[in-house]
């Protein structure tokens, strides 16, 4: 089988090595920009063949990994779209799926039956460069976006190949994966960002960085993932997650009011739900 790798990162790279182990895939042409990451995947042997386009990329392939940020994809459908085989299957790996799946209608015709929205709930925390991994997505999770026009043989392929990566595979549409991705991924990347931001803003952040420990690396770590990506991950999935935000606004304000007027009582018993709540999350 014949992958056509898009974005020469960690997420791509690792599923192209992955399946490139596993034997379904065989041969793997990549693009990316800029074109120093595809020379550098040819020489790690991750990629067989470098193309000088995206089109040229998926000519003759029999999947497609769209492995770019959110904010691409739609231009990257534009320029594949007719380039590609009638029934060539066309993967991504966003963190929001509605509007990729509904550019993918817009922009790939009859093609879009053969569009498998995918998210694997992988990767790595800090920002800036790393090696793809062959078992990055051993016993991780990959949910899987059908919609009702999508091609059960592309479904099922889809599938094959996320589950011989070691992963486990899941099914959601893509409003209830947006909708729960705000809520676990989404929300708390912008909380650890607001975070962060408001310690910059006191004039003795160095003194009080200096104090950190396991709480302030453990609440802050996700500070640390790459702004470029997620701008475009919150901007794009605003409407999920704007409601949550204003949920925990409210929370905070309550508990502020708990604190001010020395109700330890009170206070307890809504600290104490909320630790009961992580302590048993499975």
């Amino acid at each position: 089988m014949h992958l056509a790798l898009i974005g020469c990162g960690l997420m791509g790279g690792s599923f192209a090595l992955a399946t490139q182990h596993g034997g379904a895939v065989t041969h793997v042409t990549g693009y990316s920009i800029p074109h120093s990451s595809a020379q550098h995947f040819f020489e790690l042997g991750v990629i067989q063949q470098i193309a000088l386009s995206a089109a040229e990329a998926v000519a003759t392939a029999d999947v497609v990994m769209l492995a770019t940020p959110v904010a691409t994809l739609p231009h990257l459908l534009t320029d594949i779209a007719t380039a590609l085989k009638p029934q060539t299957l066309v993967m991504d790996v966003g963190s929001t799926k509605r509007s990729v799946q509904q550019a993918a209608v817009d922009i790939l015709g009859d093609k879009a039956h053969f569009f498998v929205p995918t998210h694997p709930i992988a990767g790595k925390e800090q920002a800036g460069h790393a090696e793809p991994r062959t078992h990055l997505y051993q016993n991780k999770t990959v949910i899987l976006c059908p919609n009702e026009q999508t091609h059960p043989k592309a479904l099922s392929l889809a599938h094959e190949l996320w589950q011989q990566t070691g992963a486990h595979t899941q099914e959601l549409n893509a409003l209830d994966h947006d909708r729960g991705l705000a809520a676990v991924s989404h929300l708390p990347h912008l909380l650890a960002f607001a975070y962060m931001d408001a310690l910059l803003a006191q004039t003795d952040h160095q003194q009080l960085l200096a104090l950190g420990g396991p709480g302030f690396r453990d609440f802050s770590r996700i500070a640390g993932c790459e702004a470029s990506i997620w701008k475009d991950i919150l901007i794009d999935n605003q409407d999920q997650i704007l409601p949550l935000l204003q949920a925990v606004r409210q929370s905070t304000l309550e508990l502020e009011l708990l604190i001010t007027k020395n109700q330890p009582k009170k206070l307890e018993s809504v600290l104490n739900q909320a630790s009961q709540a992580r302590i048993n999350w499975p």
